[in-house]
This record gives structure tokens, sequence and C-alpha cells, in this order.
């Protein structure tokens, strides 16, 4: 199988994992909820992880375009993950104390991920680097973040 029938069926498989998750807060008790979304949350820093090691010489330049379009998946994923106002984890109350701000920080993050992954596909590693920069998960994590200790 070629990468782009990979992608496109990762892609697939994305959506449809994405559309069984809507009715996430129906079934699921506050702890499921609490966990789906750090794992959500942890699976973006990874993508990212892998990303810095492309970037850097230290991974497969050739997946780059992969691991782009799984990030920008899982992106898209986080909103959703957050619709259940289930407070605790490492989520602030100020997530849905201040959703407008939060989710369309969340909405900055799903574009500019998209943009990341068409890029990826476009012009490999040396069209992603800079952009990849650019992302940064620092501003929602100081504001809505619990700070680790």
């Amino acid at each position: 199988m070629n990468r782009s029938n990979a992608v496109s069926r990762l892609t697939w498989a994305g959506i449809a994992f994405v559309g069984t998750l809507l009715p996430i807060s129906s079934f699921a008790d506050d702890q499921d909820v609490r966990d789906y979304r750090s794992d959500v949350m942890k699976a973006m820093g990874e993508q990212f992880a892998a990303l810095n090691q492309i970037t850097k010489g230290k991974a497969p330049a050739g997946d780059v375009a992969t691991q782009a379009e799984v990030l920008s998946i899982t992106a898209g994923m986080a909103k959703i993950a957050f619709t259940p106002k289930v407070l605790g984890g490492e989520a602030k109350p100020e997530v849905w104390d201040k959703w407008d701000d939060f989710s369309k920080r969340l909405d900055e993050m799903v574009a500019a991920a998209a943009d990341l992954a068409k890029t990826a596909k476009q012009g490999g590693v040396a069209a992603v680097t800079p952009k990849l920069s650019g992302l940064s998960c620092k501003g929602c994590h100081d504001d809505y973040r619990v700070q680790k200790k």
C-alpha cells in the first residue's frame, strides 16, 4: 500500500472514530471523560514530539506527511474531548468558564494542524520545519492547564 492510501485510510478511520465519540457524555462516567481527554492531549503531544524528531533529522523524513496528518486528526478530536463539562484532571475550570476563548484556540490549532499536514504533503520536512515552530501549546497550557509540580 502506498503512503497516500495509508494516509487516506488513516484520515477516514480518524473521522469514523471521532463520529463514535460524539455522544461520549451519554455513556461515560466523569473519570472516563477525563481519561479520554488526557489521552487525546497526550496523543497530540506525541505527534508534536515525533514531528520535532523528524525536523531535527532524528527520525525518518519520509514519515513527515503521515505524522502531520495524524496530528491534524488528533487536534480535531481535542474539542470533542473537552465538550462534556467534566471538571478535573489537568484542565482548569477556566476551560468551561471561558469556553469561547478556549474553543477558539482549539479551532485555531485545528486549522494550523490541517495547514501543517497540507504543507508536509506538498513540501516535506523543509516546508514543515518553520511552520512547526509556530505551533505552540504553551498559551493554552498557561491559561487552561493545571501546572504539574
